[in-house]
């Protein structure tokens, strides 16, 4: 099917996608029940938090290395001659940008025409070069009543979730490496565990506390942003929680462009899909304040930000190359978002992303 039939296919049912179905999530005192049932996962980790915990966020990494050769191979055994046509010098393809993601794609992005980024053209040769900048790539669904919120509080509420993802993946000052106030602000003061868990990850990051779960950070000394855009794509979507909580999912994938801190032409891209899911809460139930969310889980694929110990800062890898170091072999596309996170194949360790 032709690209452009499909986005107009996406855009005319755009009025039915607030039935499609969501991911469920649970809150915490369902999540060790819920975990008991599920069949295990390989090797997922869960970052640790106290016996009096409130909620027990379920965290996953999957840790990949763009492999240049690797890539280049795959990209041009699988470009769509189709595709090619039309491309202009400016890393897009000619006509508009896609169609916002209204729910689950069914196929990953096609392979683009090859092309190493640049500094004028950071997202050459990258599906992110159709992707909307910023806000504008994460769909928000029309707002309805639900739980305990009328329509216009749920409008509210998924506003300022958006707010959250806006200030803990693109504000400018986060992403060199500045505390990430204005993403705290927004999160359930009461929900002790978890603000714990934030401030030893912020201030003594490791395994076990490692900021990057929630927070875009780049050490500023390492490498620096290119240009003024992150290119995102992915949606927002909701349900009734319990006690008629209304429970947000989000579910987004962020493209940076990065170049050497010390200088040079030379561009990467770090990749990072993160599934975020957060309660607005019944104040008369559940302890919180006005305009924050309690945090239920968190889980993190990413590429090219490093393989090595946390240090609390993706860390690209410059000079081109890089190995596979996961023993199995295991490989994944970065710009894939046809599955949830849990069966995308992530899991701790190192693989090879095929394309970045």
């Amino acid at each position: 099917m032709p690209d452009e039939v499909w986005e107009e296919f996406l855009r005319t049912s755009a009025d039915g996608a607030g039935d499609a179905p969501r991911e469920p999530s649970a809150r915490a005192r369902e999540t060790a029940a819920r975990l008991r049932s599920e069949p295990a996962e390989p090797a997922p980790w869960r970052a640790p938090t106290s016996a009096s915990a409130s909620v027990r966020p379920r965290t996953r990494k999957g840790w990949y290395v763009a492999g240049f050769a690797a890539a280049l191979a795959l990209l041009f055994v699988a470009v769509d001659p189709g595709g090619v046509v039309g491309w202009s010098g400016d890393g897009d393809r000619a006509g508009a940008p896609l169609a916002q993601e209204t729910e689950r794609p069914t196929e990953a992005p096609p392979a683009e025409a090859d092309g190493r980024p640049t500094l004028a053209d950071p997202f050459r040769g990258s599906p992110a070069a159709r992707w909307a900048s910023g806000t504008a790539g994460i769909t928000v669904p029309p707002a309805r009543a639900t739980g305990w919120m009328t329509e216009p509080e749920v409008a509210r509420a998924l506003t300022r979730t958006r707010d959250f993802l806006a200030a803990s993946g693109l504000d400018p000052a986060v992403l060199r490496g500045a505390r990430p106030e204005k993403a705290i602000a927004l999160m359930n003061p009461h929900q002790k565990d978890v603000r714990t868990f934030v401030s030893t990850a912020l201030s003594k990051p490791g395994k076990d506390h490692d900021p990057l779960l929630l927070f875009s950070r780049f050490d500023p000394a390492q490498a620096r942003l290119v240009g003024n855009e992150v290119r995102t794509r992915g949606r927002l979507s909701y349900r009734e929680g319990r006690d008629g909580a209304l429970e947000v999912t989000a579910d987004v994938t962020y493209v940076y462009p990065l170049a050497p801190a010390g200088g040079g032409d030379e561009v990467v891209r770090v990749i990072a899909r993160r599934e975020t899911v957060v309660s607005w809460d019944d104040p008369s139930k559940v302890t919180t304040e006005k305009g924050t969310f309690t945090l239920l889980s968190y889980k993190l694929d990413m590429t090219n930000g490093g393989c090595d110990e946390p240090t609390g800062y993706f860390r690209p890898r410059f000079g081109g190359g890089g190995a596979n170091t996961d023993p199995n072999g295991r490989r994944t596309d970065p710009y894939d978002r046809t599955a949830p996170l849990d069966e995308g194949g992530g899991g701790d360790g190192c693989g090879t992303a095929t394309r970045s």
